[in-house]
């Protein structure tokens, strides 16, 4: 990177959030969206280089596009389309492929995260909670029966392990 861009990226931190939206009308030529002035500063830095350097390739952003066709999923979240509401209001769901384990009345549960739920014993549930309510009959939150609700959560001693593959 030349001095002129690495010196004008690091000046956006000292900028105010309305200078910042002023300064993405001139990028972009659009109103800005209603990003916090952290999500504003990245994207204004990648724009900067993109406009010095030039962007991807048209043939990258197609290979990307096919990519995203053939694989369903969505562009921003990396998850389902369909899944997209929920994927926006939590962002710590475990990714696919990881197991869960928890040790529960005497017995091993195991639970696999894929696209578009949870699969415990051949069948795909929605919700940790769903599958919490199939093994033990009740309501449960499954986060929390997980050993994934929270930081004093997981301080507990739990026989709950996560392996991601």
């Amino acid at each position: 990177m030349t001095d002129s861009i690495t010196r004008q990226i690091a000046d956006l931190h000292n900028l105010s959030h309305s200078e910042l939206q002023s300064l993405w009308t001139t990028l972009y030529g659009t109103n800005p969206p209603a990003y916090n002035k952290a999500h504003l500063i990245r994207r204004l830095a990648y724009r900067l280089q993109e406009l010095t350097y030039g962007g991807l390739s048209e043939g990258a952003k197609s290979k990307m596009r096919a990519i995203l066709e053939t694989s369903g999923l969505d562009e921003n979240a990396g998850e389902p389309k369909r899944r997209r509401k929920s994927a926006a209001k939590r962002h710590d769901t475990p990714v696919a492929g990881t197991r869960l384990v928890r040790e529960w009345n005497g017995r091993q549960y195991e639970v696999t995260c894929v696209h578009g739920g949870y699969e415990y014993e051949g069948r795909l549930y929605r919700s940790l909670t769903a599958v919490t309510k199939a093994i033990t009959g009740t309501h449960w939150n499954g986060r929390a029966f997980w050993g994934l609700q929270s930081n004093v959560t997981r301080r507990r001693k739990r026989k709950v392990t996560a392996v991601e593959i």
